[in-house]
Formats: structure tokens, sequence, C-alpha cells
């Protein structure tokens, strides 16, 4: 009989974070996401369990919470990798444009699959189209270490932008009277209130790093943003551009030293670049390890059996193709510049996961199977991959990187 003892599972999860470091290096000569390789490492480990008839309890809130956080540690990350100057006003407009319109070309598509296939209410099938249209920030961020400077700047800001534009279009949706004056105004006045507390908060929690006497500062401002995601959350506040502002700040601390001497004054340029080297350094160890165990326990979720289904192999290979079509459309005609290795970066991931979890009961689908989700997530994943094998830098791109 298998022991569950506190030893042994501390020698499993130690193993968990060796193997997915290694991976991470490897992924950098094999140019396979290293996220991918960690979904195969739980799909592994659910072959190895059933065929040796070893059932470990997992509860699905435990994946939910690593999702959590490792959401709000990748956002973070994403704005503490951001610079902002004039220079940058271009790029970022445009992977905004990129981000939104792509979603709802692809969200029109999905919606049409699930209309037409499962035979549902069309605000149901909306609901559930809109996590498989978001982009997975969680996977396209640890893939770009390939890429050169400016495709990298690109992609960080589309996928979290598309993470936040997805997560207020799915909150504005679940809480009905989608078509009413009163609930599109007040969507637009809690983006507002969002944007107003971002600045008060990230202002809060900058003076608390950089202020601090006591060495143990980081955690405690990451339970201040999980609580201010969770509170958001609770409010029906879209909470996560508080993280990335809070990010983007920190990084970009010359731009408030310009607007205001009085900030300046009582923290030097220093200082904050310190607090922003620890912080970033911490964030990257946090979002590492939190990736790490939730891609693996999502990976051993999936039930492959399930996946060897006629009705789940047609609706998910048309989706698949939906994200591509819509994504090669929009970057050949409108971002002409752009267009591979880009086109691959369709991954669905730890956010599309997410709100699944999150669909109120009153929106769930009769007919849907949850071998959609898992077949978009697996093949977009893939794709991705394939794409990051066969892409090459152009010989311009690696000497000017070298310099």
């Amino acid at each position: 009989m298998f022991s569950y003892s506190a030893e042994m599972i501390l020698l499993v999860l130690s193993i968990t974070v060796i193997v997915s470091y290694m991976f991470s290096i490897l992924s950098k000569y094999i140019r396979i996401p290293s996220v991918l390789m960690l979904l195969a490492l739980g799909i592994g480990l659910r072959f190895w369990t059933d065929t040796y008839q070893i059932k470990p309890l997992i509860p699905p809130v435990i994946t939910e919470f690593l999702g959590i956080a490792g959401l709000v540690m990748i956002i973070l990350e994403a704005g503490l990798d951001l610079k902002l100057t004039k220079s940058k006003i271009p790029v970022i407009s445009q992977s905004f444009f990129s981000a939104l319109i792509i979603f709802f070309l692809g969200l029109t598509g999905i919606t049409t699959i699930f209309y037409y296939f499962l035979q549902e209410p069309l605000l149901q099938c909306i609901i559930y189209a809109i996590p498989l249209s978001i982009m997975s920030s969680a996977i396209v961020i640890p893939s770009l270490h390939q890429l050169t400077d400016a495709k990298k700047e690109f992609l960080v800001y589309e996928a979290s932008f598309s993470d936040i534009i997805g997560i207020l279009v799915f909150n504005y949706f679940i809480e009905g009277e989608i078509l009413s004056a009163i609930s599109i105004g007040g969507f637009f006045v809690k983006i507002v209130i969002a944007i107003i507390l971002s600045v008060l908060l990230s202002v809060l929690m900058f003076v608390i790093l950089n202020k601090a006497r006591l060495n143990i500062r980081f955690f405690l401002v990451f339970a201040l943003l999980i609580a201010l995601y969770v509170g958001g959350k609770l409010l029906h506040l879209p909470s996560l551009i508080v993280i990335l502002v809070f990010g983007l700040l920190m990084n970009n601390w010359q731009l408030v030293e310009g607007k205001s001497k009085r900030f300046g004054k009582y923290f030097s340029s220093n200082e904050v670049a310190e607090t922003t080297h620890f912080l970033h350094s911490i964030t990257a160890e946090s979002s590492f390890l939190l990736r790490t165990f939730f891609f693996v326990m999502f990976g051993y979720s999936i039930n492959l059996q399930s996946l060897v289904n006629n009705n789940i192999l047609l609706v998910g290979s048309l989706i698949i193709v939906v994200l591509l079509i819509t994504r090669y459309v929009y970057l050949k005609f409108f971002v002409k510049e752009r267009v591979y290795p880009e086109v691959v970066f369709i991954p669905r991931g730890l956010i599309t996961v997410l709100l699944f979890y999150k669909i109120p009961q009153q929106y769930k689908l009769q007919n849907f199977d949850e071998g959609i989700l898992f077949f978009v997530i697996l093949a977009s994943s893939l794709i991705l991959m394939i794409g990051m094998l066969f892409y090459k830098q152009p010989s311009s791109s690696i000497q000017e990187e070298n310099l």
C-alpha cells in the first residue's frame, strides 16, 4: 500500500521543483516551452498512478489556489519587465489593440462554434467562449527567451492586456443584465474606480517596500496583492489592473520623479532601483514555483482517454483553427511587420482554467465536455512548441543583440 508520509510528500515536491528547473534550462536548447514539459510531466504522473492504482487526493481548490497566486505573480512580473517611455507608446498601443481585436474576433468565432454544435443558449455560449479567447500570459512570458527584445516586448504587453481584457469581459457577462444602460455604465465606472485604486494602493505598497525597516517586506506586499485581488473579485472590480500598475510604477519611477519633485525628494532613484531589483528577483522565483505546481497538477487532472472522442476532436480543432486564422489575419493586415513567430502564440492555460472554475452554476452548458478545454490547451501549446522549433532569428537581429 502506498504511504503518504510527510517525508514522501516533501521528496515529491522537491523533485518536482528540481525537474522544473531542469526543464527551464533544457527549453532554451530544445525550444520546447518549459510549461509544456510540466504539463507532460503531470500527464505522465497521471498515467503512472493509474497504472499502479495509486489515487492521491488532490482537491481542485488547491489547483485553483495555485492558479490565482501564480496569475498575480505573473502579472506583477510582467509589470516589472516593462519600461514606459515616449518611444514605447507605439508598441503599447499596438499590443493593446492587438489583444483587444484578436480577443473579440476569437470570442465571436468560438461562440458561433458552441452555439451551432452544442445547441445551447447564446449567453452561456459566450461565457464559455471567453476563457478560450484569452492568450495565456503564464505560457507566453516564459516562452520568449529566444525572441528579439522588440518581439518580447510586444508579446509581453499583448499577453498582459489579453488577461485583463478577458477578465473584465468575463466579469461583465456573468453579472447578467448585459444590455442595460445601468450595467454598461457600471462596467466603465468599475474600470475607473480600479484605475484610481491602482494608483493609491500602488503608492502605499511602494512606501511599505521602500521605508519598512524590517527585512520581511516582500511577502507582506505579496499578501496585500493577494488580498487586493480577492477583494477586487468579491467587489467585481478588475483587480489585476492594480497589480499591473504597481509593477509598472516600480519599474518606471523616473516618470513619477519627473512629474512630482516631492516624491523624488522622499525616494531616491538608487533606493527605488534597489527595491525594484529585489522585488523582481523574488517575484521571478515565486512565479516559477507557483507555475511549476499549477501546470503539473493541471496536467495530472487531464484524462487523455476523454480526448479520444470525435465530437471533442471536431469542436476543439475548429476552435484552434479560429484562433490561428483570427490571429494571422490581424497580424498580417494590421501589424504587417509581425506575423511569424507571433502567429503561433495562441496558447491557452492558467487564466482559461481559472475562469472555467468561476462560471456560475446558472450559466453551465449541459452539453459541454471538459475534454474540449483540455484539447484546446494541449493543442495550442503544441502549436507554439512546433512554431518555436522552426523559428530562427534573422542574422541582423542576432548581431544587434551581441553588440
